[in-house]
């Protein structure tokens, strides 16, 4: 299998990743970054999948204060602007 070692990652043309995916798949699962080449350019990259980290809010939290009167009507003039009118 060629191997093309260019900035740290190992490519592999198309032919060779559809013939060896397995072989790919064993080395990804162990850590390895891997990049896939048409003519030489590289256009695809494998890596271990990182599942997302759940999102947590509270962040702003104490930070920030809503209004009292966030959700009243706009004043006339200002209404007509944002409706055209």
């Amino acid at each position: 299998m060629l191997r093309l070692e260019t900035g740290g990652l190992k490519r592999y043309n198309i032919h060779e990743a559809k013939t060896h995916l397995s072989r790919l798949i064993d080395q990804v699962e162990q850590g390895e970054e891997l990049v896939i080449c048409r003519a030489g350019k590289p256009i695809a990259q494998l890596r271990p999948y990182a599942a997302p980290r759940r999102r947590q809010g509270g962040q702003w939290n104490g930070l920030v204060r809503i209004g009292e009167d966030f959700d009243a009507p706009f004043p006339e003039d200002l209404d007509r602007a944002f409706r055209g009118g």
